[in-house]
């Protein structure tokens, strides 16, 4: 049984509550539940944080952001839903971004949670109609997921896959499936609906993990899963991070523009009261050789379809040749140009705050900021890539914006008390600039 007076969990609990609730353009509603020892229910306490665009009057999907096993995995997904880049895919679609956070500490069983059949599963539908309550939202309740999995979040999704694939858009799995977890017979082997082969999915390997003794079943695992489902004539692509052991790198660049373009396929249409998915038309997809690195229109493939990565459109085939390559993709379009800027005196200097949505093909690096009079500043003033680019906010090894994340704010200090006219420009993650801002005065 979780603790909740244990140093790990009041950290989380901390750190949860002090990630700011207003990094773009959408409100944050949240929920925790404490452990249970119920026969099965939940071992382990648990924080839903869900991010909701401005504006929207009704939600479409629900973009789900799991996390892996273990205490940094947890700490990491407390900040999932105030990532500005899967907030532009969210807000692109009418999606709320979900982040859970388990309260799991180390050595602690991940399967008590990460197998959705002990409790995780009821708890996180048991959430999702809280926080339709809470958010007045009440389709947030039923509307269909997107699923992104690292490590044991994947093996969290692969299982969710067989209990729910009516519910399920697409699943991205990163680093992790259950899938030869179950055919070895360590876990009780699901029974796989037809639907589940109905489902894009992604296998996103790290190519380090190969040949790595601690993460290899994460590659094999992987592979297997694809072999198995492609077989049966799922939606399927194996996309393998050249640059990349366990840590997620840079896959957002390829993950998003997946769950883009299957979400596009398979939405109803805004306004349709069902929230029924539409079917995959596979063949309107790309092909491509299981570990190649180029594709073409499924009518065009003189391959074994049953054999090859199946890929959702031109689009995403062109970015996933390019990732498994070099393991990112290249972006030619500025980022969006900042709104809402303003300026105000205070004791330490003039105050700016604004709102920004990340580019969508390549995240957000920084913003310049420039002064009447005076030099110009870049903030941060040096971004940091510890896992990928470097961005806005440093990305963590769960793909997550790592503590403290940034707010869309910069006080002048070195202004002198002089009001001065200000504008900002946005930067991408390979240094393309937005149109600035209009020149905003200090006030």
């Amino acid at each position: 049984m979780m603790n909740l007076r244990s140093p790990f969990t009041q950290a989380l609990i901390l750190l949860i509550l002090a990630v700011p609730m207003a990094t773009a353009q959408g409100t944050f509603h949240e929920v925790t539940y404490e452990p249970s020892e119920k026969p099965g229910e939940l071992r382990y306490g648990v924080t839903y944080t869900v991010w909701i665009p401005d504006g929207v009057k009704t939600l479409r999907g629900v973009i789900v952001h799991q996390h892996g096993c273990g205490s940094g995995a947890c700490k990491g997904g407390a900040t999932a839903s105030a990532d500005l880049h899967w907030q532009a895919l969210a807000a692109k679609w009418d999606c709320a971004l979900l982040g859970p956070s388990y309260h799991q500490e180390d050595k602690q069983d991940c399967r008590l949670w990460c197998d959705p059949r002990n409790g995780s599963d009821k708890k996180f539908r048991q959430a999702l109609g809280d926080l339709a309550v809470m958010s007045k939202h009440p389709e947030l309740e039923t509307a269909p997921w997107c699923l992104w999995g690292h490590s044991g979040g994947g093996f969290w999704a692969s299982l969710m896959q067989t209990m729910h694939p009516e519910r399920i858009v697409a699943i991205w799995f990163r680093s992790g499936t259950a899938f030869s977890t179950w055919e070895k017979g360590e876990i009780p082997k699901p029974e796989i609906p037809t639907a589940a082969y109905g489902i894009p999915m992604m296998m996103n390997p790290g190519g380090k993990e190969k040949d790595d003794k601690r993460f290899a079943g994460a590659w094999t695992g992987s592979m297997a899963m694809f072999t198995a489902y492609r077989a049966k004539g799922a939606p399927v692509a194996f996309a393998a991070d050249p640059k990349t052991s366990h840590e997620c790198g840079d896959s957002r660049y390829l993950a998003i523009p997946f769950f883009d373009a299957c979400l596009a396929m398979r939405l109803p249409k805004p306004g349709n009261a069902s929230q029924q998915l539409l079917p995959v038309d596979q063949k309107l997809g790309w092909l491509a050789p299981i570990l190649g690195d180029k594709a073409e229109p499924a009518a065009k493939f003189t391959g074994k379809p049953e054999e090859a990565n199946w890929l959702p459109n031109e689009a995403v085939a062109k970015a996933w040749a390019e990732y498994v390559k070099t393991g990112a993709t290249t972006d030619t379009t500025p980022p969006p140009t900042p709104t809402d800027l303003k300026v105000t005196m205070t004791p330490d200097g003039p105050m700016l705050t604004w709102k920004a949505a990340a580019d969508f093909e390549s995240g957000l690096q920084g913003f310049l900021i420039e002064r009447e009079g005076a030099d110009a500043i870049a903030y941060p003033a040096k971004p940091v890539g510890r896992f990928g680019r470097p961005l806005f906010q440093t990305m963590s090894y769960h793909d997550t914006p790592e503590k403290p994340v940034p707010e869309l704010k910069f006080t002048d200090k070195t202004s002198n008390g002089i009001k001065r006219g200000y504008r900002i420009t946005a930067i991408n993650s390979v240094g393309l600039k937005s149109k600035p801002t209009d020149w905003v005065e200090a006030k």
